[in-house]
């Protein structure tokens, strides 16, 4: 369907109105609503948005780097220090279950070990799809809502890294020089960010104590100079994002720029970014899939929910956290978005010299499956357990 920009641009803001409010008055999370928005508007559907538009790439990317720089930015530094073992648990075993769980199911199903251990590492990490429905009803500050978004660092980089070294041995082999130069870089990089990110943003918010507008930008490009930075050492952005909000905090914390900030991304781009990941659903793909292939996305999807699900009981055990902050924390970690998806086009993508793909067209399709399941089932699972938990839990 060919339709000018400005229309495309009327018929979003419509569905972006329209369809997360229908959701939230039948008490389902309005980010089913923008997921929908962009299916409807997908090339599956009334084709008026593809996911490789430019434009469309650019807005998804920075709604992406988003979420994380404000998940990074609600928690309290100091409070984060005290919670870092707590998040350094819950994000080991959020990570090593899944992983070793989805290894387990690729290897039985005949991948190589080096394609299964890219499987396993699709599973191991997670996006905090549901902190948005958590900001709304002000419970960031819950220990097992602050334990779960700092777990997503050591989730996101251990996956991301697993598959790196999984693409370098595919392609040219295993070289420990480029393992040990890529952690070195991780070991200078988060420092600066988070020491420097401060340092830039307490001098400067204070040269433009009076100018909201420039100190909104600052915050803008601390965020996108950090995710840069982590993509110069082969990192994802997100990974940069995170950071960059944790580094700015202390800055930020109540006030007017960080309104400004929350207006900006919650209104335009952290929507485009979920819409975009409407665009890439196929249900009609998933039909055409043979038995042995549901089943095989059966089981990684049910691998995935038990894994992150036991990994989250025995964090809660072992914390003494509420029956219910468990399971916030098992539904905090259930969506696989970002660093999933992006991990599973690099794989896909990654050919040998042989001409063989990394992950095959079945694997790319149970990814954008589990993506599917996960980030709606994730979301409504936040709801539930949301009134169950309070800030007094610290």
């Amino acid at each position: 369907m060919q339709i000018d920009q400005l229309s495309t641009f009327v018929i979003i803001m419509f569905l972006m109105l329209i369809l997360p409010n229908l959701f939230e008055r039948f008490r389902l999370p309005g980010l089913i609503g923008l997921l929908l928005s962009g299916f409807i508007l997908g090339p599956k559907a009334l084709d008026i948005l593809h996911p490789e538009q430019e434009t469309l790439k650019f807005l998804s990317t920075v709604g992406k780097l988003m979420v994380m720089f404000f998940a990074g930015l609600e928690i309290d530094f100091d409070q984060f220090s005290k919670h870092w073992k707590r998040s350094a648990l819950f994000g080991s075993l959020t990570f090593l279950l899944p992983l070793a769980t989805g290894f387990t199911i690729a290897t039985a199903a005949g991948l190589s070990l080096v394609s299964a251990l890219v499987v396993g590492s699709l599973l191991a990490s997670h996006t905090l799809v549901g902190f948005v429905i958590l900001q709304k009803k002000g419970l960031l500050q819950n220990r097992a809502v602050i334990s779960s978004i700092g777990a997503t660092i050591f989730t996101d980089i251990a996956s991301l890294t697993v598959l790196a070294l999984c693409v370098s041995a595919f392609t040219t082999g295993f070289d420990p020089l480029q393992l040990g130069l890529r952690t070195l870089g991780m070991i200078i990089y988060f420092p600066v960010v988070l020491f420097g990110g401060r340092a830039i943003a307490t001098r400067l918010t204070a040269q433009f104590e009076n100018n909201e507008e420039h100190r909104t930008l600052l915050m803008v490009f601390i965020m996108g100079l950090a995710a840069v930075g982590a993509e110069l050492i082969h990192l994802e952005g997100i990974i940069g994002a995170f950071i960059a909000g944790l580094a700015v905090s202390g800055v930020l914390r109540d006030s007017k720029t960080k309104g400004k900030l929350e207006t900006l991304g919650n209104t335009l781009f952290i929507p485009m970014f979920f819409l975009t990941v409407g665009t890439l659903i196929d249900p009609l793909s998933f039909t055409q899939m043979h038995w042995s292939d549901l089943l095989f996305a059966f089981l990684i999807i049910a691998g995935l929910l038990l894994s992150k699900f036991v990994a989250a009981w025995i964090s809660a055990k072992a914390l003494r956290f509420t029956k219910a902050e468990g399971s916030m924390m098992w539904s905090l970690s259930v969506p696989q978005v970002a660093a999933t998806l992006a991990a599973a086009l690099v794989a896909h993508e990654t050919v040998n010299s042989a001409g063989e793909r990394l992950i095959s067209e079945v694997v790319l399709d149970t990814a954008l499956l589990l993506m599917a399941v996960t980030t709606i089932l994730g979301p409504i699972l936040t709801t539930r357990f949301a009134p169950q938990i309070s800030n007094d839990d610290l």
